[in-house]
């Protein structure tokens, strides 16, 4: 059923399973307000292939690892919301981070810090920031990884901060329940991005081990992802809340 009326916002909207998102939702008839961190012409397509499909959306900057910039952001929201004719918009989607690998021995502090800035304290304050414009009954998602349920070494920096989101995501649904505001977090499995170098796009070897430790046989891909996100948000869940979703095709059962 079209959402001609329904605005998201979604962090790192311009690239991977952010773009998957925006353009499910798309074809869904939600308008987004994207956000990117550098590359405006990568954000500048997606907002192109949202319009030719019928809905809105415009791209905004943003750094999701500095929260002195989430007041200024907020602004430009509501100046977008506007110019839509609206005050409040329906979804979140905190979907941007950043890739670390390293082992144990080796995470430098600036390494956990730089981690927990992008992966943690931005979407905690990011989320706290925008909670005036969300409308009562919206939906906010948060993204984790299938990495806080199965192990592989030189990610304890990138999990630890995703397992904080999965605890975060619960209390958030705790204490927006009042506003009937539902917060679940989705996790992905290995998925062929641009993520961490594209490893597992580009290495052969890898999506060969993500294929053969996979029930369903083969490593994601961004579609797998983004329709599923825009489903979790639409009225067909809306008694979903508080949960964890891993999207990996079975990965590491």
């Amino acid at each position: 059923m079209p959402e001609t009326n329904t605005i998201a916002i979604v962090t790192g909207g311009s690239r991977g399973l952010g773009r998957a998102t925006v353009e499910a939702l798309a074809r869904r008839g939600v308008s987004s307000i994207l956000t990117y961190h550098t590359n405006r012409s990568a954000a500048d397509e997606v907002v192109e292939n949202v319009q030719s499909s019928g809905a809105r959306a415009v791209a905004l900057q943003l750094d999701t690892g500095d929260t002195h910039a989430f007041p200024a952001f907020a602004e430009e929201v509501r100046r977008v919301l506007g110019e839509w004719g609206a005050e409040r918009f329906n979804y979140l989607v905190n979907m941007a981070g950043t890739s670390h690998n390293g082992l144990f021995g080796k995470v430098t502090e600036e390494d956990f810090d730089a981690a927990y800035r992008v992966h943690a304290k931005g979407p905690f304050f990011l989320t706290q920031t925008l909670l005036p414009l969300i409308a009562d009954g919206g939906r906010i998602v948060n993204i984790s990884s299938g990495l806080t349920r199965f192990s592989y070494p030189g990610w304890i920096a990138y999990a630890s901060m995703k397992g904080a989101v999965e605890v975060m995501t619960r209390y958030m649904a705790k204490e927006l329940g009042a506003r009937r505001i539902a917060v679940n977090t989705v996790a992905p499995g290995a998925i062929q991005t641009d993520f961490s170098g594209g490893m597992v796009r580009d290495n052969p070897d890898i999506a060969r081990h993500i294929a053969e430790s996979t029930a369903l046989g083969r490593p994601g891909l961004p579609d797998d992802i983004g329709p599923m996100i825009a489903s979790l948000l639409s009225e067909d869940n809306r008694w979903v809340n508080a949960q964890r979703i891993e999207v990996s095709g079975g990965q590491a059962i």
